[in-house]
């Protein structure tokens, strides 16, 4: 049988050509600045979070706990709503610490977990807003923007806005003077 291969290099000369294509694609979009940027800040914040995350844990909530009422770090403090098995066998306060508790199967409020997490966020909240004033006054490029609710839909717009982008009401009085 004769062989062909004007075809044979043909399909092999299309799928060449389709995978350079999608290649090219793929390139296209896994380099455009934008992307670059968003990769770069999100490993950035992602770093940001454990740095915050370890000075509170670390710093702040030990300083926290050595009030009077807080006898131990306050992200081991809970409290026991079902006791578990064997809640005697730890003694007559029972359990000591929270995963004790959760080992035997006890249902518990980790009140301590969820303090650390909520001041957590807070000082991570605090922290860029502050970054963003600081970079907003050196370099005159707003970071935080103002927003201020529409009289008509009650949705949030840019303060600077003079129609409402979503019910497109004018914002300077003009929908008043036009009912009057």
């Amino acid at each position: 049988m004769p062989r062909l291969p004007d075809q044979e290099d043909n399909v092999v000369t299309r799928m060449r050509y389709r995978f350079k294509e999608a290649w090219d694609c793929f390139w296209d979009f896994a380099l455009r600045d934008n992307v670059l940027e968003v990769a770069i800040g999100l490993i950035i914040a992602a770093a940001f979070t454990k740095v915050v995350n370890s000075f509170v844990s670390d710093l702040y909530l030990p300083i926290i706990s050595l009030l009077p009422f807080l006898n131990r770090n306050l992200e081991d403090k809970f409290a026991v709503l079902r006791k578990g098995k064997h809640y005697s066998d730890w003694g007559p306060d029972g359990y000591n610490t929270l995963e004790q508790a959760r080992d035997d199967g006890a249902l518990v409020m980790a009140y301590g977990t969820f303090l650390n997490t909520f001041i957590s966020f807070v000082s991570i909240g605090l922290t860029l807003y502050t970054v963003g004033q600081v970079y907003t006054y050196f370099s005159e490029d707003v970071v935080i923007k103002r927003t201020v609710k529409c009289r008509y839909c009650r949705k949030w717009i840019s303060s600077k806005a003079v129609r409402c982008v979503n019910c497109t009401s004018w914002q300077d009085g003009r929908e008043d003077q036009i009912r009057s």
